[in-house]
């Protein structure tokens, strides 16, 4: 059973998520600021957080920032939950390493969707190569472990997967559209800035071995072997 911490400063908000949380078969950890929320994400090992964004004391980026740095904590995949529809608050959240957002007010039904998602993305490995190796980097897929001159590169979930997407398709041109169903496995296109935005960060963190990501101008994304 997946252990999911939910972090909200509002009890009404902690009792909804948890309660369709709980119905759909997760087990629910909730913390009700952001102080609490890093010391429970360190002490219980959560397969997924969702965080909001509006915390008293430690914002939710703050949060994000801290469960990013710490490397007991850098792995598990995060969910911004926000009230704020503003593309700023948005953008923030993923440069700072949370794997997808949810605009509230959302449906439950939806969020429980994004969190099983999410979780899927840590676990896809069937009818995969272990590895997939170029040059300097080395993609470990079953122990989702990328490495730079053996130097290991700490990447989120979405990273992880957008990556591996990519290069299991190299050569090929991959829409933005494309990989927000295969990576964010959405149904409705969304804004896909939201690519982009990983985009950036996956470049920023592969250093040197960022040369493998092209942008095909118009269309999208490439992963080319050179």
């Amino acid at each position: 059973m997946a252990k999911i911490l939910v972090v909200d400063d509002e009890p009404d908000a902690l009792e909804l998520v948890g309660f369709n949380l709980k119905q759909a078969g997760f087990e629910v950890v909730t913390a009700a600021d952001g102080a609490e929320a890093l010391k429970k994400a360190r002490e219980t090992a959560p397969d997924l957080v969702l965080l909001d964004l509006m915390l008293p004391e430690i914002d939710g980026l703050e949060v994000c920032k801290a469960l990013r740095r710490d490397p007991a904590t850098a792995p598990i995949p995060v969910i911004m939950l926000t009230a704020k529809a503003a593309e700023i608050d948005r953008v923030l959240g993923l440069e700072l390493g949370a794997d997808d957002y949810v605009t509230k007010p959302f449906s439950p039904r939806e969020l429980v969707l994004r969190v099983r998602n999410l979780l899927k993305r840590r676990t896809e490995s069937a009818g995969q190569p272990e590895q997939l190796v170029f040059g300097e980097l080395c993609i470990d897929i079953p122990r989702h472990m990328v490495t730079v001159n053996r130097q290991r590169v700490d990447l989120t979930a979405t990273e992880f997967k957008l990556l591996t997407t990519l290069a299991l398709r190299r050569g090929r041109v991959q829409s933005r559209d494309q990989l927000l169903q295969d990576v964010w496995e959405y149904d409705n296109v969304i804004d896909t800035r939201t690519v982009d935005t990983h985009m950036r960060r996956l470049r920023e963190k592969m250093g040197a071995a960022a040369r493998y990501l092209d942008t095909v101008r118009g269309v999208g994304y490439r992963f080319v072997e050179n």
